[in-house]
């Protein structure tokens, strides 16, 4: 044997992860919201017809997740709506009613039937030429944009998702493909993963219809002096692009024009849709504030298997003469009814995690729930939920991936409530939300001809009792999507 087509034999040991197929069904139905959930379960009844509504309950009372619970848990209940709906408040997704009295139910709000920022989107898509597996993908992206319009997952996050929701196995490279033609779409900007590709791809489309040396200029210094242009060390950038100090401020007036936020824009321009809420949990407070929780299923029907599909399995199976068509046939029912228990189950299952989850969430933050007072949040990451409920870190990020909650005191979603801990200067732990509430305040009041300043921010927080770093600052402005003082004038 020569030494080319010498082989050698290794063994290696290899740790991996591998989902049942029933837990990879749990896995998509916990991260649906309850609007969502109900599609689900309406296509899979179409899809499967060893899978029916269970209507024995219909006149009763409704799906079992319509019941409630309180903070331990148990049953109370609670004659709650299934219709909740509220306003979509940008950016906080809530709604501040002082006016609404604890006791009273949640009215029906009318919303406006303007085209919605996701729809304006998708019918961009549509003019494109894909195939079917890109469309997905450029749709899940378009789904994972925030509202200025930005994408904040790193690429392999994208990857990761596709395979487990999407079922669709993608590199990094063709992930990156998908997300450049939606870079492509009106506004320039959208689909950016930081300020700087935000405003590059602005000039970018602009070159397209508009060559000019000053805009060749301004592209050289986000490309090449983006950390300057950061700091506003302009004389910094006029020596390293090498020219005089009236081209470079001319420059960088340009460059402070464009728009850091293009979603933003896009909801102004074609009057952004105020979308209705379905919140997945209700949460009330009675008289002794004592708190109790209803979890929402919508529309969803409580679910059986046909009891036809079990009378002919029996029949396949028990009878006389075992042939090719009838062995054919028993495995057909069989496939049917076992996907059918195994889509009940998962549904069961989801309802009994979402309920853990919330009742987990209430008990750490119930002073909020009884009060509606933001500063009394308590310092909360997911790590803290999954040690009470015992599940999984991952599990507890998909339960609050899309879903809300109702309170008295408005609609919010549940990653509103996880918020990093911090102390003060009496060494009293704090949410980080108390520092976000005064940042958004100082910068809502702040003369917009001369805005504050991280620095400026910072001296702020420290008057209050808030030692906090000016770097750390800017790590909670951008949090909050601000931008930086020269691009607030």
């Amino acid at each position: 044997m020569s030494q080319e087509s010498k082989q050698i034999q290794e063994q290696a040991q290899v740790q991996s992860l591998q989902l049942s197929p029933q837990q990879i069904l749990l896995v998509r139905l916990i991260e649906l919201p309850t609007v969502e959930m109900e599609e689900r379960v309406r296509g899979e009844i179409q899809e499967n017809p060893a899978l029916e509504e269970d209507n024995s309950e219909k006149n009763g009372e409704e799906f079992e997740g319509n019941d409630s619970f309180d903070e331990g848990g148990n049953n109370t209940d609670y004659d709650a709506n299934d219709d909740y709906r509220s306003e979509d408040d940008v950016p906080d997704y809530k709604l501040q009613d002082q006016n609404r009295s604890r006791g009273e139910q949640a009215e029906e709000i009318p919303f406006s039937d303007a085209t919605s920022f996701y729809e304006v989107l998708k019918e961009q898509l549509s003019e494109r030429e894909l195939s079917d597996e890109r469309r997905r993908v450029c749709e899940y992206i378009i789904g994972s944009l925030d509202d200025d319009g930005l994408l904040r997952k790193p690429l392999t996050a994208l990857t990761d998702e596709l395979a487990i929701y999407q079922g669709i196995s993608i590199t990094e490279k063709e992930v990156e493909e998908c997300l450049q033609v939606i870079q492509d779409f009106e506004p320039a900007g959208l689909g950016a993963r930081s300020l700087q590709e935000c405003l590059l791809l602005q000039l970018y489309r602009k070159r397209e219809t508009e060559a000019s040396e000053i805009l060749d200029l301004q592209i050289k210094i986000l490309e090449n002096c983006y950390e300057d242009f950061t700091r506003k060390h302009w004389d910094r950038i006029a020596r390293q692009m090498g020219i005089d100090e009236q081209t470079c401020d001319k420059a960088i007036k340009e460059i402070t024009r464009l728009n850091p936020r293009p979603g933003i824009s896009l909801g102004e321009s074609i009057g952004k849709n105020m979308q209705q809420i379905v919140p997945d949990f209700i949460v009330d407070v009675d008289e002794n504030n004592r708190l109790s929780m209803t979890l929402n299923s919508g529309d969803i029907p409580s679910l059986k298997v046909n009891g036809d599909f079990r009378q002919m399995l029996d029949e396949q199976s028990q009878g006389k003469g075992v042939t090719n068509d009838r062995r054919d046939a028993a495995v057909f029912l069989k496939q049917k009814i076992d996907a059918a228990q195994m889509f009940i189950d998962a549904v069961r299952k989801r309802q009994d995690t979402l309920q853990r989850t919330m009742n987990a969430i209430m008990e750490m933050q119930r002073d909020f729930f009884i009060e509606g007072d933001e500063t009394l949040l308590r310092p909360m990451i997911l790590k803290d939920i999954a040690t009470r409920t015992e599940l999984d870190i991952s599990t507890i990020s998909r339960v609050c991936s899309n879903k809300y909650v109702q309170t008295h005191y408005g609609i919010f979603p549940l990653k509103f409530f996880f918020t990093d801990g911090f102390k003060n200067e009496d060494g009293e732990e704090r949410s980080v939300k108390e520092i976000h509430r005064i940042l958004l305040d100082s910068v809502a009041s702040e003369d917009k001809k001369n805005p504050l300043t991280d620095a400026e921010l910072c001296k702020i927080l420290q008057d209050k009792g808030f030692p906090i770093a000016r770097r750390t600052i800017a790590k909670y402005r951008d949090q909050l999507h601000i931008p930086v003082s020269r691009l607030r004038k």
